[in-house]
């Protein structure tokens, strides 16, 4: 790889005349933070920040969406992320604005969304005096940013320029994998005047270039030595098109959870969460090696396939994903797999085989249900058209989405799991689609529960001046937290139903009501077929009941079993 450096201070032209130091430093945050790449920003309102808000917004190459809680609007921010790929900017003003953007710093630096934090501050001399809104946001976010700077308050001498520029050059390589953190302390905004003129140009690098350019260099290729017998799984950020590939070459089962957006080709299996339940299953079909793309955590049964097994992680980061602590070795991108020992040609025969007997049942039991809440998952992710992106909330839809969605491509699936909360689930939805549509892409969808809805409410507060994504969330409402009824410990008894199963009583039509979105309520799969065709922002409720759902799940469980047994 060649690189050229950029020759010192051939400056471009910025208006250098008459600028509060405030509003220097913002305008100079603003520009840099587009030449780097930078072109969604969200903001919250207030004043302390508002510099930074009016020099984002007047800039050409960044789209600026405005959230009235913080909170929904780092989510949002890791929805246009994860969506386009690049970093996106959030900005609020100081105290207890900036502690509502820790839940979705945490998701971020969990699943290494690039997220970029501006957070305004009092100037260093109002902390500790009882000053209003004046807290200690010196590295608020601890561990789980990283890359943190203190700007200091701005300043009219020369100098300033280069410091800014190059921080923010810093912070966007950073973001690279994962949030950062740039506190940037203001004191209050002036109105100019003659005496303030800058004393040296604002511009930046000639045409338009960062200050500071630093290439992302690709992940070195390795070959891996892999028995006959052996299963790839994909998780969480895996490398899908690498995991397929390795999976065909090696003839291995490709057990791919559905964020990984690896489950498609003739080795992806769609019925593995039983087939791992399945005793006999286990048995016959025991791997001697398994390679692991990305960080799988939907089901107890596939991390149960752990253990003695050699296990080989694909992760690129020096901090590498290893929930199950049995790495055997640690590769940052796959290569071939180097065949060693013979062949077994009935290997992926045979996982074939048993997975076409678990569908079969599987569906079966599904179609004779009515909508049913695994059913919904499995026919929307079905039934959207090739070049939909599909959100998915991280509790049960997540997990119904992996037990019955169908191998396919010409889907891209996104999921909350770094931390695997039910917070932000519809900004992120909005934000990924905002950003699905901005880089072509067709319609998306959202797949969420009740409690992640409410959890959630104010994402669906766009504003009169925002974009409205085309965006149908389709949301199965069992008036609770559905999942806690699958758990072992599931009871009426000792409080079970008040302190778990949380039943709301929330009319979601009016949810939908009062943030203006347009709402229907379906009861049978041809009117969910109906409404997943129509365009537009829109809220789908099908509703469901937790005890009739938790049987289904056991009764689904029991067909599956006596399908692969009566298999043999």
């Amino acid at each position: 790889m060649s690189l050229t450096i950029a020759p010192p201070p051939v400056l471009s032209t910025m208006d250098d005349v008459e600028l509060d130091p405030a509003v220097a430093l913002a305008r100079v945050l603003a520009d840099e933070l587009s030449r780097c790449g930078v072109t969604e920003a969200v903001v919250s309102p207030g004043s302390r920040s508002a510099p930074l808000a009016r020099a984002l917004w007047a800039h050409p190459g960044i789209t600026v969406h405005v959230r009235v809680d913080e909170r929904s609007a780092g989510f949002l921010a890791i929805g246009l992320a994860r969506g386009s790929g690049r970093p996106a900017v959030v900005v609020c003003t100081s105290g207890t604005a900036a502690a509502n953007l820790h839940p979705a710093v945490l998701e971020a630096h969990h699943d290494r969304v690039p997220l970029i934090l501006l957070t305004a501050d009092r100037p260093p001399d109002l902390r500790g005096t009882g000053a209003n809104q004046a807290t200690d946001q010196i590295k608020l976010y601890g561990a789980a940013v990283g890359f943190f700077a203190e700007l200091g308050a701005p300043e009219w001498r020369p100098g300033q320029v280069a410091y800014w520029r190059s921080v923010v050059c810093r912070a966007v390589v950073a973001a690279r994998t994962g949030p950062v953190h740039v506190n940037v302390a203001l004191r209050e905004t002036r109105s100019g005047g003659d005496a303030d003129r800058w004393p040296e140009s604002l511009g930046g690098r000639a045409g338009g270039a960062p200050w500071t350019v630093a290439p992302r260099s690709a992940a070195p290729r390795v070959d891996v030595a892999v028995p006959a017998r052996g299963l790839v799984v994909a998780g969480a950020g895996a490398d899908p098109a690498a995991a397929v590939a390795f999976a065909e070459a090696a003839g291995w089962p490709l057990l791919a959870e559905p964020h990984s957006n690896a489950r498609y080709g003739g080795n992806a299996l769609s019925s593995y969460v039983d087939l791992l339940a399945h005793p006999a299953t286990r048995l016959t079909l025991s791997p001697d090696a398994i390679v692991t793309c990305g960080r799988p955590g939907l089901s107890r049964e596939l991390l149960g396939r752990y253990g003695n097994v050699p296990n080989t992680v694909v992760d690129p980061n020096t901090a590498w994903d290893d929930p199950t602590r049995d790495a055997a070795m640690v590769v940052p991108a796959l290569g071939r797999p180097l065949p060693i020992g013979p062949p077994d040609r009935g290997w992926l025969a045979r996982w074939r085989a048993r997975d076409r007997v678990a569908r079969t049942a599987l569906d079966a039991a599904l179609d004779t249900g009515g909508l049913t809440e695994p059913r919904v998952a499995r026919d929307v992710a079905a039934q959207v058209p090739d070049g939909s992106m599909l959100f998915v909330a991280a509790s049960m839809p997540i997990r119904d989405l992996d037990r019955t969605m169908r191998p396919r491509a010409g889907l891209t699936v996104l999921a909350n799991r770094g931390l695997a909360g039910i917070d932000g689930a519809v900004s992120t939805a909005v934000g990924a689609a905002l950003a699905h549509r901005a880089a072509g892409g067709g319609r998306s969808y959202g797949l969420l529960g009740d409690l992640s809805l409410l959890h959630d409410q104010n994402g669906l507060l766009l504003g009169l001046s925002e974009p409205e994504p085309d965006l149908t969330i389709v949301v199965v409402n069992n008036d609770g937290g559905g999942i806690f009824s699958l758990l072992d410990h599931a009871t009426t008894a000792d409080g079970f139903e008040a302190l778990f199963g949380t039943p709301h009583g929330v009319d979601l039509a009016h949810v939908a009501a009062a943030a203006g979105w347009p709402y229907a309520r379906v009861t049978d799969p041809d009117q969910l077929t109906d409404q997943l065709a129509l365009p537009g922002a829109r809220i789908v409720e099908i509703r469901s009941a937790r005890e009739p759902n938790a049987a289904l799940h056991r009764h689904l469980r029991r067909e599956i079993a006596s399908a692969l047994d009566a298999a043999g």
